[in-house]
């Protein structure tokens, strides 16, 4: 990696925060502020995470559930345990019907939630980027629409583009509030938002 790009990391107000609070990653705080704003995870919910290495909305879904809640994280690579009794994680792809079938099964009862920050492998060009991520976006909300229980919520990463809209009114077509945000732990200059669906009134 650049040194620049490691240098302006470590000064990253956020990069520094999660060390100094144990967070896995300076991601956790983007979660964290959604959920602080429009209280879309609460004690006692059971919480699936898509793409959830190394585990920083792990950290934080499990921070606000207790431990009377769940939170089941799935990537595709494996994510350093946790010692709490109520994470569990699993490795897979979630396009595969497999991982689907894996989520069902940990799961203790349908999710109050399905939190995804999956993201595609960078091509540097934008319009791939954008797609992939929008792809990454639909299925993560395809597997909301089979974990999710009535009236749960469903927040998930995209990336600003010309495929955003018709994704976005998908999501409204769903739900009975849908919010586009960007909270103020994502980098300015990163196209990066989240899509935060709640109440799920009709899955597909």
């Amino acid at each position: 990696m650049p040194k620049a790009w490691l240098q302006d990391r470590k000064r990253d107000y956020y990069y520094k925060k999660a060390k100094e609070e144990e967070y896995r990653s300076r991601a956790a705080y983007k979660l964290l502020q959604a959920v602080e704003k429009y209280h879309f995870i609460k004690p006692g919910d059971v919480v699936l995470d898509l793409g959830s290495a190394p585990g920083g909305w792990i950290q934080v879904a499990r921070k606000i559930v207790s431990s009377k809640g769940f939170v089941l994280g799935v990537d595709l690579r494996p994510t350093e345990p946790f010692a709490e009794h109520n994470i569990r994680t699993i490795v897979g792809d979630i396009g595969e019907q497999e991982t689907l079938q894996q989520i069902q099964e940990y799961l203790p009862r349908k999710a109050d939630a399905v939190i995804s920050d999956v993201s595609p492998n960078i091509s540097g060009v934008w319009e791939v980027d954008h797609a992939r991520q929008i792809d990454l976006a639909q299925q993560a909300l395809s597997i909301a629409f089979d974990t999710l229980r009535p009236s749960g919520s469903f927040f998930v990463k995209v990336f600003q583009g010309d495929m955003l809209q018709d994704f976005t009114k998908k999501v409204e077509n769903h739900f009975q509030t849908v919010k586009v945000i960007k909270p103020p732990a994502s980098r300015g200059k990163s196209s990066e938002m989240f899509v935060l669906g709640m109440c799920l009134t009709k899955p597909e």
